[in-house]
């Protein structure tokens, strides 16, 4: 867990969590889609979470009966994997097509004999910041997400990858209240590279809008979805990532091809700072100790929220 205090001094910085290597989701993507009975048409979903790292994360953050909900579930493999796992899953789905598909994936789950409270609401993330959410207060158990770039990168007056942070900071927000103590949000993303081959820097994004949500970073992983063969990692990328690499060779740009999937994970500030007091040995904080203002600069309850 976190060492640092929290709330952190103004105008410093939080430093990067402790890194670790997921070695999960390194079978073929197809294959994993094949054997977890997913529907027709959700390999479209680009953005996915490949269902092996959805699975690692549900089993290493929740227990059974935990909700796990996805602000914006895409094809659902997050559901897939939370039921097939005895958890309660929400997903949000911001399209008709990912709200079909979702449903979709959803039954096929259930028919198969997963576990059956499973549900996609055709909603954008911000139905959770309305009375339709309230009685998810304090209820979920694990957030899991990923950045979603693909169906952004349509609209020329933005830029894609800017956006859809800018959409996931939001969502960070909104989900933040929904937490239950000792939950975790789990953002995963893979690497971006910008139109000259930069690779974007998304690690330092991501915790600064989820430290702006009041929430703490307390592990950096990543989950490789390239497979071993002894010493070699052989990737598994996409037949358009293969062209781009090609063409950045041939421009003498070399550019690696993706083998990894990026996962952050948070909590609740005053959680990951009570988790922290713990490890170290010290006494727990009074109440007028925890009750102060929150990363995001608002007053925060959080010794009532973690009672």
């Amino acid at each position: 867990m976190s060492p640092w205090p929290l709330p952190l001094p103004l105008g410093e910085e939080p430093p990067m969590p402790v890194l670790s290597v997921w070695p999960t989701g390194q079978r073929d993507p197809l294959a994993q889609l094949r054997d977890d009975g997913c529907v027709s048409g959700t390999e479209t979903d680009t953005d996915r979470i490949p269902p092996a790292v959805a699975a690692h994360t549900i089993a290493t953050y929740t227990r059974p009966g935990d909700l796990v909900l996805d602000p914006d579930c895409g094809a659902g493999t997050v559901l897939v994997e939370a039921l097939r796992a005895g958890r309660h899953a929400l997903g949000l789905a911001s399209r008709r097509r990912w709200w079909t598909l979702a449903r979709a994936n959803v039954t096929a789950a259930k028919t198969a004999g997963a576990w059956r409270d499973g549900s996609v609401l055709n909603a954008r993330p911000k139905v959770l910041a309305t009375v339709r959410a309230a009685g998810l207060i304090g209820r979920v158990g694990l957030v899991l997400t990923t950045l979603r770039t693909a169906y952004r990168a349509s609209s020329p007056d933005r830029d894609p990858v800017e956006s859809a942070l800018a959409d996931l900071a939001t969502t960070l927000l909104y989900c933040e209240p929904l937490l239950r103590s000792g939950g975790h949000v789990a953002v995963i993303a893979r690497p971006l590279r910008r139109p000259d081959g930069a690779l974007v820097d998304l690690t330092t994004r991501l915790i600064t809008a989820a430290t702006s949500a009041g929430l703490a970073p307390v592990e950096r992983c990543i989950a490789l979805t390239a497979g071993l063969r002894g010493s070699r990692l052989v990737t598994r990328a996409s037949l358009a990532e293969r062209r781009a690499a090609a063409r950045a060779r041939a421009t003498g740009s070399p550019t690696a091809l993706t083998a990894h999937h990026e996962v952050l994970v948070f909590q609740l500030a005053h959680d990951a700072e009570l988790a922290a007091t713990a490890a170290a040995g010290n006494p727990w904080p009074t109440e007028d100790e925890v009750i102060r203002p929150a990363v995001n600069g608002i007053t925060y309850p959080g010794w009532r929220r973690a009672a």
